[in-house]
């Protein structure tokens, strides 16, 4: 979907009338927040934000992936597989599946971590066992109440963080923020911005560890687009973070093409912008997500060599904290298991 501008913007007269909707959707969120959950026979880390659309966290995911790898764990991703149509539980086979049958985020991890699509959480935690995963990453599942989970960690951007605050459909939020808050072990702020030091400051208050992270992009990539002027476009929740990361590393991003989150590309979208790039003598540039889509539909795959897939990574400040914190947790839950 592709978010209301009054979600981030100044106050507006369509948000408040959209109150009495979003009391309804909140109070039957928090509910469904408050199931009691069964246990997946392993420990479960959680990684998901408090709101609809882009924060961060595949990057985290992967992150925590290398992490818990280097710590001697088995991690394997759970997924629902937005945006997919198998319901699984299936485990993706990044030679095989393809963005419309198990979404571009869990096609895209399987290159790095192996990942489970289960549109059933719970039915997807057990073949993640069943395969031999020692410790569940459930990708995006803050709200989902199917499994007990050991840690919960939230992901949100310093820049836009909760935008007006409010509950879908008046803003971003998931759920009332108080609930969400209250099961949140670990707050990951991603980016330099203070739109969200509040927050941070409420997390913490509350007993969570509240922790910086930055993206740093690929040498390899940025070295490819070096002295070149290029078309970026990108079709996930927050674009102009993208771009704002290729400025930063002083690529010279000359036009820039705007989809909606998950967008499932046309050939003639693409043709479009390899004949716009074309005409201005531009590099066309994209996010790992979006290739994702890009090579793994038949009808598009030939163009890909005519894109740039731009990589990045997570750098997370204070490593060693959240290290800890994930030691004692899983320490914990082996031995209560």
């Amino acid at each position: 979907m592709r978010e209301p501008g009054f979600w981030y913007g100044p106050p507006s007269l369509l948000s408040w009338l959209l109150r009495p909707v979003a009391a309804i959707y909140g109070a039957v969120a928090a509910r469904r927040m408050a199931r009691p959950g069964v246990r997946a026979g392993v420990p479960v880390i959680c990684v998901g934000n408090y709101h609809l659309g882009g924060a961060g966290k595949t990057p985290v995911t992967l992150a925590l992936a290398q992490m818990l790898r280097a710590m001697g764990e088995g991690p394997m991703v759970v997924s629902r597989g937005y945006g997919g149509s198998l319901e699984g539980p299936v485990e993706v086979d990044a030679r095989r599946h393809m963005a419309t049958e198990v979404g571009d985020e869990p096609l895209m991890m399987a290159e790095r971590v192996q990942v489970v699509v289960a549109r059933d959480r719970a039915a997807g935690a057990m073949l993640a066992r069943e395969l031999g995963a020692s410790v569940v990453l459930l990708d995006d599942g803050l709200q989902n109440p199917a499994l007990v989970k050991d840690v919960t960690l939230a992901v949100v951007d310093g820049a836009r963080a909760l935008g007006n605050g409010r509950i879908f459909p008046a803003g971003p939020l998931r759920a009332p923020l108080p609930p969400q808050l209250a099961c949140t072990d670990a707050l990951i702020v991603i980016g330099t911005g203070h739109a969200a030091d509040e927050l941070a400051r409420t997390a913490a208050a509350r007993g969570a560890l509240v922790l910086r992270a930055a993206f740093v992009a690929d040498p390899q990539a940025v070295e490819r687009l070096q002295g070149r002027q290029v078309l970026a476009f990108a079709g996930i929740g927050d674009p102009q973070r993208f771009f704002a990361t290729l400025r930063a590393q002083n690529i010279d991003v000359v036009e820039t093409k705007t989809f909606a989150d998950h967008h499932a590309y046309a050939p003639y979208e693409i043709k479009d912008l390899r004949a716009r790039a074309a005409a201005r003598n531009l590099t066309l540039v994209t996010t790992e997500k979006d290739m994702a889509r890009i090579a793994s539909e038949p009808r598009l795959s030939r163009h890909r060599a005519e894109v740039v897939p731009f990589k990045v990574a997570l750098r997370i400040e204070n490593e060693t904290a959240l290290r800890a914190l994930l030691t004692d947790r899983l320490a914990a839950a082996q031995h209560s298991g």
